[in-house]
């Protein structure tokens, strides 16, 4: 129905590559332009919001649930934009599905917390996860971070912070603190910064949000940020393995 959703079975990736790897800006969508990711993207509305305000840029939204995947498909199509995408899969299958240096950044946008510190390594911010897009994202491409939840956002922090990671903003009050901030202090950079440097950050965050962020901020909740860069030849560890290490 949606040309630009892909959806393979679990069999054709699980260990093996997808022929698209390496292959999305040319056989998808048919030009050399950023490559941004939005991981567990839910009904996509990042994934559009963003492709609708760049679309200098091209977009993929990942998520397992398909039902809800095809919410932000239909919109894209609706909207007739050529620059979004959508891939069903699970994360950890993720390098299967792109090639070295292929992605610019990457958006993670209320992932599922894992709380509990025996379920840390589930997180998609966790040294497993990052490690795998080390695999695939440019050097020091940007990773951002939205969550409700504290526990996710200090264990990013932490994670960030051992690996001596560039972090280039974090707050646990988003929505209170670029209200209240000047636009020129948190600009809003990337691996293509030089079309965006116009762009503040106010702008860019504060006029999307997704599904359950609605529901967290109608609750009262705070919304916790942080973007940092991932360096390509830097391995992450977790507190245990570099207090044995050291």
């Amino acid at each position: 129905m949606f040309d630009k959703v892909i959806q393979p079975a679990i069999g054709d990736v699980s260990g093996k590559d997808h022929p698209v790897k390496g292959r999305w800006n040319k056989d998808i969508f048919k030009n050399n332009n950023p490559l941004i990711l939005e991981l567990g993207c839910g009904k996509g509305e990042y994934t559009v919001g963003l492709a609708t305000r760049y679309p200098e840029n091209n977009f993929i939204g990942i998520d397992i649930k398909g039902a809800r995947m095809w919410r932000g498909a239909k919109t894209a199509s609706e909207n007739n934009l050529t620059n979004v995408a959508f891939l069903r899969t699970r994360i950890e299958f993720i390098n299967s599905f792109f090639s070295t240096d292929e992605v610019d950044e990457i958006w993670i946008t209320f992932p599922d917390p894992h709380q509990g510190g025996k379920n840390s390594n589930k997180r998609l911010t966790s040294p497993w996860y990052l490690n795998s897009y080390r695999m695939f994202l440019k050097n020091k491409g940007l990773i951002h971070l939205k969550t409700d939840n504290t526990e996710l956002f200090k264990f990013t922090q932490t994670v960030v912070n051992n690996n001596q990671l560039e972090t280039v903003f974090a707050t646990n009050d988003l929505y209170s603190e670029l209200i209240n901030a000047e636009s020129d202090s948190l600009k809003y950079r990337s691996i293509s910064a030089d079309k965006r440097a116009n762009n503040s950050l106010p702008d860019e965050i504060l006029s999307i949000r997704t599904h359950y962020e609605k529901i967290f901020l109608n609750e009262g909740l705070k919304i916790n940020y942080i973007s940092f860069r991932l360096n390509k030849e830097k391995i992450i560890e977790d507190a245990a393995q570099k207090a044995k290490r050291e």
